[in-house]
């Protein structure tokens, strides 16, 4: 028997059993997809977010506060409306951990039933900034041409108006006597001043994308615009269009609180860690823990969604890992 036939020979007793047809099967060749298994961009996403120890801390503190704005009795039993002026400055008690404000009312109560109106309003703008971020921004990188151009002019113009101050300007033509119209108007004002940068990302990861070959493949196979736009190109615009609202998200919540704080957001009896620390830092010198309470809770809330959106913009773009 020659060299070649006893190496065949052994590496034929040596295989590994196997059905007929399967790529372990002797006789069956092995190739590097039957070795490898081929991941999507989501699975290597999840894949390194797993490893990212800031992902799970700023997941867990989003996590507390979504059940914290959702179930709010289950972190305090005060009511934050029933205020008195006999706690006024009050040191801490049972239900009261950081003790009572100038007003009599609750510190603790008040930062965590302030939760709920700041997570509603920031993640309405979010979703109100994304659709149109994600519709328009859709529209001028596909089709280009006069509707790009016009379209790029309007997000000039838009972005020509600073948030803070155009959302200043109409909130106060906004009654101080509906505080449910005035929460909707805030989500509104911010949604529509907000979309602008979110819009561009779209624009560009579109353009990119309707210039790959799949693209090309799928028209010249018959598939409309509609079809090429929803199935080929918006899978490759999700990883870096969730990136940017849920880096905005924070940046709507500090707005909020900004606008409630100078006075034109939420009003009195409505809850919002910005009237909270306006009422507060006039009387910081007296006591430090109703104002920094409610500021904790704000600056905590805003660099979760911001580590957040950091953590998934790492996973997604290979050149950061």
């Amino acid at each position: 028997m020659s060299d070649f036939e006893t190496a065949a020979a052994s590496e034929l007793h040596s295989a590994t059993p196997g059905l007929q047809g399967e790529p372990g099967a002797p006789g069956q060749p092995q190739t590097m997809e039957s070795a490898t298994k081929v991941r999507s961009a989501a699975a290597d996403a999840w894949r390194e977010l797993r490893r990212n120890a800031l992902f799970w801390i700023a997941l867990a503190i989003v996590l507390v506060i979504l059940v914290m704005a959702c179930w709010p009795s289950l972190f305090t039993s005060a009511d934050p409306n029933s205020c008195s002026l006999n706690n006024q400055m009050a040191g801490p008690s049972a239900g009261a951990p950081f003790g009572y404000d100038f007003q009599g009312c609750n510190v603790w109560a008040h930062a965590v039933y302030g939760t709920r109106n700041s997570l509603l309003i920031g993640a309405g703008a979010a979703i109100l900034a994304g659709v149109l971020a994600m519709v328009i921004g859709m529209i001028a990188g596909f089709f280009g041409g006069w509707i790009d151009a016009v379209v790029s002019r309007i997000v000039d113009i838009v972005l020509a108006i600073p948030l803070l101050l155009g959302a200043i300007v109409l909130m106060k033509r906004i009654p101080s006597d509906s505080q449910s119209l005035r929460l909707t108007a805030l989500i509104g004002i911010l949604g529509v001043l907000g979309w602008t940068t979110a819009a561009r990302v779209v624009r560009s990861s579109v353009i990119t994308a309707k210039q790959q070959d799949y693209v090309s493949a799928a028209r010249m196979l018959g598939a409309g615009n509609g079809r090429i736009m929803w199935r080929h190109i918006m899978p490759n615009v999700l990883a870096p269009f969730l990136v940017i609202i849920t880096i905005a998200l924070g940046a709507f919540i500090a707005s909020e609180a900004t606008l409630s704080f100078l006075g034109v957001g939420l009003k009195p009896p409505s809850i919002s860690w910005g009237s909270d620390i306006a009422t507060a830092r006039v009387h910081m010198r007296e006591k430090i823990t109703p104002l920094a309470v409610p500021s904790v809770f704000l600056a905590l809330t805003v660099l979760a969604f911001i580590m957040l959106g950091d953590a998934i913009r790492e996973a997604f773009d290979p050149k950061l890992r």
